[in-house]
């Protein structure tokens, strides 16, 4: 029986992520091979240290602190990048594409900011980039939208894309606790950092938005065009008052387009509970994907951790290896070519919740409603909760029909000089 070819693969970053894809590499071919393709290979590991412990038997030699010796060995054909952030991981990547080896990354930062040049240098080169597991972890979803979907023109897509976020508002739902609380739990878990900085602001998502927008729009979005905010103002209370309205609360990646204009946009929102996104709970992701021919598609799954990622990377590994001739057509070689007009979050359309603090007395329905006449803003329902008569004051809790930003933003300003309000607690979109 005539042996299997091998394919020979340069690793840099030895993490969380690394080490499993090492011991996936490491391990019987059978674990990640299929038939015909070729066996793949781990020649060298890139680390910062090679003295430091490690929870893996390496073969001895393998690691290096030295870049030059994976882009320089001609038994490596493909670097694998999983270091994270976006320096020294971006020039390393381009280092590898023009030393002549195929790049597969896990780094959402680098090809969401650099991704346009990554994707043009590697197509003169004829080489294949291939960043699956940039978005999603384990949820096969670029290649889906590249690929199975290309006969659709994708009109929407709305995503919780960020396990950590979505673990802290699931907590707060279900347990009544406060932000700082379902934080921590998160970082006992294991399920967020001890600087969660980009996680809880809708940094991370927004990278995410970025690389998924620019692949179904066939565009280029550069994540300083999303509007985003992030979870921290989110208090227990929004989570009942939603239930009541019949919502669950979830930080949204979303991105919609009509008529060549494209809306981007990071933030917490209101979705109906009989929604599909209402259901995603703990740390678990979720894309939903609108084509004019399939409607919505949902795709669901683990979208951080060692094993989804590393699940993405070795299949973005073997279709290298399987198909080394034809990589130069394949859909993650293309940079998007189409130019399109991102919208102002001014200029979006939206409903709304509001949860306001207002002095307890006559006339505070009429003043408000006054103000919303006034920019074009209809009420949909007004619930009053919790009357204080020591502090003679009341909360108000108010959902609108459809109203432009810019119409609630300047709505709110005036709100803001009425002598009944005390506070603006929170101002949240609606998404049906």
């Amino acid at each position: 029986m005539r042996a299997k070819e091998t394919y020979g693969v340069g690793l840099l970053g030895l993490g969380v992520v690394g080490t499993q894809v090492a011991r996936l590499l490491l391990s019987p071919p059978t674990t990640h091979s299929i038939v015909d393709s070729p066996q793949l290979e781990l020649h060298r590991i890139l680390v910062r240290d090679i003295t430091k412990e490690r929870s893996i038997d390496l073969p001895d030699g393998i690691l290096t602190e030295n870049i030059d010796e994976l882009l320089s060995d001609e038994n490596i054909s493909v670097i694998v990048e999983v270091m994270g952030g976006e320096h020294p991981a971006f020039d390393y990547q381009q280092r590898a594409l023009t030393a002549n080896k195929h790049l597969v990354t896990a780094n959402k930062e680098v090809i969401a900011k650099h991704g346009k040049y990554l994707l043009d240098l590697a197509k003169s080169s004829n080489l294949e980039l291939r960043f699956e597991a940039s978005v999603g972890g384990g949820i096969p979803i670029i290649n889906p939208v590249q690929r199975d979907l290309i006969a659709n023109k994708i009109t929407s897509i709305r995503a919780i894309i960020n396990g950590t976020t979505n673990f802290i508002l699931t907590q707060m739902a279900d347990s009544d606790i406060e932000f700082e609380s379902a934080l921590k739990q998160a970082q006992k878990l294991g399920y967020a950092e001890p600087d969660s900085t980009n996680d809880i602001e809708g940094i991370d998502a927004a990278y995410k938005l970025a690389i998924l927008a620019s692949i179904a729009f066939q565009t280029h979005i550069s994540p300083e065009e999303i509007y985003q905010e992030g979870i921290t103002n989110l208090q227990p209370r929004d989570f009942q008052y939603a239930k009541e309205l019949g919502y669950a609360i979830k930080l949204l990646a979303i991105a919609k387009e009509s008529d060549d204009i494209l809306q981007v946009r990071v933030h917490p929102a209101l979705v109906p509970l009989e929604s599909s996104l209402a259901t995603i709970s703990g740390p678990f992701n979720a894309v939903e994907v609108q084509g004019d021919l399939t409607g919505p598609v949902v795709f669901i799954g683990q979208g951080a951790g060692a094993a989804p990622t590393s699940s993405a990377v070795i299949g973005d590994l073997i279709a290298i290896a399987s198909h080394p001739s034809t990589t130069s057509s394949a859909p993650t070689s293309k940079s998007p070519k189409r130019k399109i007009t991102v919208a102002s979050i001014q200029d979006i359309e939206t409903q709304y919740y509001l949860r306001l603090n207002v002095a307890d007395c006559s006339g505070v329905l009429a003043q408000i409603g006054a103000v919303f006449g006034k920019h074009s803003i209809s009420v949909a329902s007004v619930i009053q909760k919790d009357s204080d008569p020591q502090a003679q004051s009341a909360e108000l809790v108010i959902t609108t029909h459809p109203a432009l930003e810019s119409s609630m933003q300047s709505a709110l300003t005036d709100i803001r000089k009425l002598g009944i309000l005390l506070e603006i607690r929170n101002v949240l979109r609606i998404e049906v």
